[in-house]
């Protein structure tokens, strides 16, 4: 489909120089691809001489083609990580890095820019720590004047609005920032967080240059947002500069896997990612800069053909705005060498999925847009990975259930697996007749025929497990690469403990990687089976905390996969030990799926590791200045000025609180008194606020003078009057004095 381009002559300035030249780009491209096409294209034939050795099966056709896919997405992954490597070792000056242009540059930045952060029903309390965290950041590196800084609520908890215009307050209070924060909340959050950020660019975008887009647990350094704004103002051909967010506060088992895991094999991945998306990047929702123009102009997303969950708002927005901007001839680049840069995750695997539910969803939502007219090659590409993202999983599953089906076939009609001459080996010699036509070849004519006698004396199940060799290789050694460099690297080994705990923490990893696997496929594939049977996501908030999953939900949650486990592994032992032993690791991840969730889900088995230094990350063990300033923001809130306190939380403190309702009434607009929200009010004293409906408490929530003539009343009238709700929360202010201790 084409996408709208309504102001399609409002491109970058046609003066400025690209950092990268075409043919650069070209020729990484080509590299970086070009080694993917081969390993997988070998890989194939391999696969298909072995099958051609044992006898080729009518489901041999479609296993091959699931192969080729699926380990074509395997190698372009692991590529990624060898090409970091060797990127790596060539060495900073010889990396193309864009945030170079800011280096060594000092003095004030010339333009206006904003911080935006948006909210759903988060914990505004950390919210604000963070954004109080970056606002001193920020004035630390002395470019305050250069930003404004904006919180945007979605929030549909009534409680939360509250407790949000408070801590809004008193964050504003405290760094004398009215004028400088600004809090809006939507009535309607049409579009989730697409909509809400949206929305600010309509109303608000046109006051600056570039916005820093984060999410409700972002935090980044001052510092480097500093650095990514000067490279803004630098360069004007750049519309999206995305920074590579790191995971930090990992409490359970399963989140300090996740951000050791990703601190220290990410860096490698990264760098392969720059090596051949240069100026063509991706957009990851959050922690990046965006030039706010071109983003106004270009950005605003289609409607797809059909309802959800495969049609209408687009759900995953970031990937299709980076690729609508690269379209328009803006450049969209990675800053690779951003450190200050952070973000939290899930913190139970149950708790994983439930997100990867919202973004499988939108992901496949890009089917449409893969083949959109005009849209440049890496970002189709980017959206192409997004998609086997989440597809792969049913695909994996289709794989090993054609591979059963076959085992089981030759099991039940008794075929032999006796080897049959090898056309591999018929093709190493055509090849090397063909080479040894030249005398100058003669050489690898010899070589080809050598390899052509060992292929020969080569077994099947040999050739079966060289296959499966490389597909370990592929698997792991990036992880292998990345520890040795850390190991051999003095400061990054202390950085994460020591030798030790680094090693037993790669071990660690990759042995739950590998079980939870399995469980992860299996959900996958029935989240895509639901939404193939229609079922649509709800936009609910994200868990950031809690101290693991119950057993009730954990089977709930991964029942399917250990059912299927079990049928499956009876399945395997009747076709043959050998087979049942090639299956196990998948086996055993089904198995243990239930168990396996809930032990990593756990803080006080995470707290033990810790304790060990095991998982640890260089951000825990030498908090980053960042972190500590937003530790100290959260515990500088002065519990009383709070629309927390017990008794007395959110909505009930907005009427009976003294200071929670002059905050709240102060920022609605006045309007006078009705006879309908009198009735509302009156209601709500005598009968308490669970008696109205959302809206109707949305409603009087909204309309200033009905709050303020309810916090008289509750003051004024009897206890007897009213519910006594509103009197417990009045008496919760009586401060009781011993006798003695006057």
């Amino acid at each position: 489909m084409d996408s709208p381009s309504p102001h399609a002559d409002s491109g970058p300035p046609t003066g400025a120089k690209p950092y990268t030249s075409l043919f650069t780009a070209g020729v990484r491209r080509t590299i970086f691809f070009g080694l993917v096409f081969t390993i997988n294209l070998v890989a194939g034939i391999w696969l298909f001489d072995l099958y051609d050795r044992l006898g080729l099966h009518k489901a041999h056709g479609l296993i091959l083609g699931l192969f080729l896919l699926l380990n074509g997405l395997l190698t372009l992954g692991t590529m990624h990580a060898f090409i970091g490597v060797w990127d790596f070792i060539r060495g900073r000056r010889r990396a193309i890095c864009i945030t170079d242009l800011a280096k060594s540059q000092t003095g004030p930045l010339t333009q206006k820019h904003v911080v935006v952060m948006p909210v759903y029903n988060e914990d505004i309390v950390k919210v604000c720590g963070r954004v109080e965290a970056i606002y001193r950041s920020i004035e630390a590196a002395g470019q305050l004047d250069a930003f404004d800084f904006y919180i945007l609520s979605d929030t549909t908890d009534l409680n939360c609005w509250v407790e949000e215009e408070v801590a809004w307050t008193n964050m504003c209070r405290r760094l004398d920032g009215f004028g400088k924060i600004y809090y809006r909340r939507r009535r309607k959050n049409e579009n989730r967080k697409a909509g809400n950020i949206g929305d600010f660019v309509r109303n608000w975008g046109g006051h600056y240059e570039a916005m820093v887009v984060l999410d409700a647990d972002s935090l980044m350094d001052g510092g480097d947002i500093v650095k990514l704004a000067r490279t803004m103002e630098l360069y004007p051909r750049l519309g999206i500069l995305q920074t590579p967010p790191k995971l930090i506060r990992g409490g359970s088992v399963f989140t300090r896997m996740q951000q050791f895991a990703m601190r220290l094999y990410g860096p490698l991945f990264i760098r392969g990612l720059n090596y051949w998306q240069l100026n063509s990047g991706s957009y990851w929702g959050h922690n990046a800069i965006i030039r706010v123009r071109p983003f106004s102009e270009f950005c605003e997303l289609p409607a797809l053909p059909g309802r959800e969950p495969f049609g209408g708002r687009i759900l995953s927005h970031d990937f299709v705005e980076a690729a609508l901007m690269v379209r328009e001839g803006w450049e969209v680049w990675l800053a690779w060498d951003i450190v200050g840069t952070y973000e939290e995750a899930p913190p139970t695997l149950v708790d994983h999925l439930k997100r990867d539910r919202r973004w499988c969803q939108g992901n496949l939502q890009h089917m449409w847009l893969v083949f959109a007219r005009k849209f440049p090659l890496p970002s189709r590409v980017h959206l192409f990975m997004g998609i086997m993202a989440y597809l792969g999983s049913p695909l994996w599953f289709l794989f090993l259930l054609f591979g059963t089906y076959v085992a089981w076939d030759r099991h039940k009609s008794g075929l032999s697996d006796l080897p049959v001459v090898s056309r591999f080996v018929e093709w190493l010699d055509k090849l090397a007749t063909w080479v040894s036509q030249w005398p100058s070849l003669q050489p690898v004519s010899t070589e080809l025929r050598h390899l052509r006698d060992l292929a020969l004396k080569m077994a099947p199940n040999d050739q079966a497990l060289i296959l499966m060799g490389l597909v370990v290789v592929m698997l792991f050694l990036p992880k292998i690469l990345a520890l040795i460099g850390a190991v051999l690297h003095g400061p990054t080994r202390r950085s994460f403990g020591g030798a030790i705990p680094l090693i037993l923490g790669v071990f660690m990893e990759m042995v739950l990687s590998m079980f939870m696997a399995p469980a992860i496929m299996i959900a996958h594939t029935f989240m895509i089976l639901g939404m193939v049977m229609g079922a649509s996501v709800s936009w609910g908030n994200q868990t950031r905390e809690t101290d693991g999953t119950g057993w009730g939900e954990a089977v709930s949650v991964h029942g399917p996969a250990f059912i299927a486990g079990v049928a499956w592994t009876a399945l395997a032992l009747w076709i043959g030990p050998s087979f049942a032993l090639w299956m196990s690791p998948i086996l055993i991840g089904m198995l243990l799926s239930i168990p396996m969730s809930v032990l990593t889900s756990r803080v006080r088995y995470g707290q033990a590791l810790k304790s060990k230094k095991l998982f640890s990350i260089p951000e825990e063990i030498s908090p980053p200045e960042i972190m500590t300033l937003a530790d100290q923001a959260q515990a500088a809130v002065d519990a009383a000025l709070t629309a927390k306190a017990p008794g007395r939380e959110g909505v009930i403190a907005a009427v009976v609180d003294p200071y929670v309702n002059g905050v709240h009434v102060s920022l609605l607009d006045a309007s006078d008194p009705d006879e309908d929200h009198a009735e509302l009010a009156e209601k709500m004293l005598k009968e308490g606020a669970a008696a109205l409906k959302k809206d109707e408490l949305a409603n009087i929530l909204y309309h200033g003078p009905s709050v303020l003539a309810m916090h008289r009343a509750v003051w004024s009238r009897p206890f007897d009057a009213l519910h006594s709700s509103w009197g417990k929360a009045v008496e919760s202010y009586r401060i009781r004095t011993e006798p003695d201790a006057v």
